[in-house]
């Protein structure tokens, strides 16, 4: 079992900055892909960024490339999400995830996942 806590989520004006963190606690952290999804009101949860769980590859939606950054240490079992340039589309709740492999998180999936911050973001 993975137990996955977020935190960073808050209000911001268009343009402006956050970073999302998620702490893993449980089994084996490192051998986990591990990625954020995020949901927007009305809305399906959709995938934003993966990361491999030690080649440092990364995946990223369409929407959020070159705005955003994925980064992982292992070492304290923590998933980053730098989101810069934000934009009031990118308004939802977002949720860290671990998976088997990339390819599951980034198809949607997950074996496990946080409860959720909120990002909201004023135009």
């Amino acid at each position: 079992q993975v137990q996955l806590v977020e935190a960073g989520g808050g209000l911001v004006q268009a343009g402006g900055s956050l970073r999302l963190s998620c702490v893993a606690s449980g089994r084996t952290f490192s051998s986990y892909a591990m990625g954020w999804f995020r949901q927007a009101p009305g809305k399906e949860r959709i995938f934003v960024a993966a990361i491999g769980w030690s080649d440092g590859v990364t995946a990223y939606a369409d929407s959020v490339k070159g705005r955003f950054t994925i980064s992982r240490d292992n070492a304290k079992n923590t998933v980053y999400l730098q989101m810069n340039s934000l934009r009031p589309e990118d308004t939802a709740v977002y949720y860290c995830a671990a998976g088997r492999a990339m390819g599951v998180i980034v198809r949607g999936f997950s074996d496990y996942r946080g409860q959720g911050t909120q990002v909201t973001v004023s135009s």
